[in-house]
């Protein structure tokens, strides 16, 4: 029996379950999440941010999200890159994270 194909949405799926403390919301509907990555092997990478580079989740979020994705069948291996480029900006969060959030662009 082969090992289970982990697939990007898969990740995804399963950092939705990962909240933002401050938040409330999740850190894929935040837009947090610029990147995942999947190989063959069950190695996932992620390219992810934070709200600012002051938050004090710096160290606790990127290990919050690999426990979660550790927590998948067939993930041999988790990296997570923090990064600061690009900034992130609530323009980044989905519909039902600005609903939440009470967010509306000024434009509107």
């Amino acid at each position: 029996m082969s090992e289970p194909t982990i697939t990007p949405a898969d990740v995804l799926s399963r950092l939705e379950y990962v909240i933002d403390p401050e938040l409330g919301v999740d850190i894929v509907n935040l837009g947090l999440v610029y990147d995942v990555q999947v190989d063959e092997g069950g190695r996932v990478a992620v390219t992810m941010t934070l709200t600012t580079q002051n938050c004090p989740l710096t160290f606790s979020m990127p290990a919050a999200v690999e426990r979660a994705i550790r927590s998948l069948p067939g993930v041999t291996d988790v990296s997570v890159q923090l990064v600061w480029s690009p900034p992130w900006h609530p323009s980044m969060m989905s519909p039902l994270a600005r609903a939440r959030l009470g967010y509306r662009p000024e434009s509107e």
